[in-house]
């Protein structure tokens, strides 16, 4: 019987996670550092000596950049000037923590933006932006508030950057927000799908559950991944990882690779 494909070598555990230092350590897995998800920890000296106490001896890692009202496409000038400001004080972190991977928030918003501005002033966002983005750093948008993938895909479609990539946060794209089932969520990001965020809900509201609790097909959705996208990255993003570890063991999506390595 053919090996299941898996997520080896390729995941990571969110900082969210009360658990996700420890058992990243422990099995040698990736972190998606989570310390500047709030914009003013940029600036706290204390954060900053956080995240590198929490990186050290982790060879693998993301940065989640800040999301609380910040938007490429603000109408507001002022509101884009500190958005990307706090993009680039992200990118500069990133740097110091020796980060080449960002994972940056859509930032779409229902009845307030029209799916053509969305798009339209992302566009122009970005295609700015990635004049100052380092030439060996990705940034991957991450769905939230979209309510199908066609406006992200169009984003970075247009922008065509090979830097600009994308991430699909699975459990996003199963609360009472998306209007599209999971798997087709996967198949028309599959071009630029860098980066994947893996939690579960019973398709109303984001609870970040654990991958065995909740409706979403999350076999089918890791399966369909794993056979278009071979090179994406994971990110269990749980309040607690160990859950999604057990679950994704039993399924044949992950194993101990330091255990099998020490048993060969």
């Amino acid at each position: 019987m053919m090996r299941k494909q898996n997520v080896c070598g390729r995941l990571y555990l969110s900082g969210m996670g009360g658990d996700s230092l420890p058992l990243a350590r422990q099995y040698g897995l990736g972190l998606e550092v989570t310390e500047f998800c709030v914009a003013a920890n940029l600036e706290d000296p204390a954060r900053c000596q956080a995240a590198e106490t929490q990186c050290g001896g982790i060879s693998q890692l993301w940065l989640h950049a800040p999301f609380a009202e910040l938007c490429p496409c603000a109408i507001d000038p002022l509101v884009r000037a500190i958005t990307e400001k706090r993009y680039l004080q992200t990118i500069d972190m990133a740097r110091k923590l020796h980060i080449n991977r960002i994972v940056i928030h859509g930032g779409f918003i229902p009845l307030v933006y029209f799916p053509e501005w969305y798009v339209e002033q992302s566009v122009a966002f970005w295609r700015s932006f990635m004049t100052k983005v380092p030439a060996d750093m990705i940034i991957a948008l991450e769905n939230v508030m979209e309510p199908g993938p066609e406006m992200l895909v169009e984003i970075v479609r247009q922008v065509d950057d090979k830097r600009l990539e994308l991430c699909l946060d699975v459990g996003h794209a199963h609360t009472s927000i998306s209007r599209t089932p999971s798997l087709a969520w996967v198949e028309a990001m599959a071009p630029w799908l860098y980066h994947v965020h893996l939690h579960n809900n019973e398709g109303d509201w984001d609870l970040h559950a654990p991958l065995g609790e909740g409706s979403i097909p999350m076999e089918q959705v890791l399966s369909t991944v794993l056979r278009l996208c071979p090179h994406a990255t994971f990110t269990l993003e749980n309040r607690s990882c160990q859950p999604s570890l057990i679950w994704l063991r039993e399924q044949g999506f992950w194993q101990d690779e330091r255990q099998e390595n020490g048993n060969k």
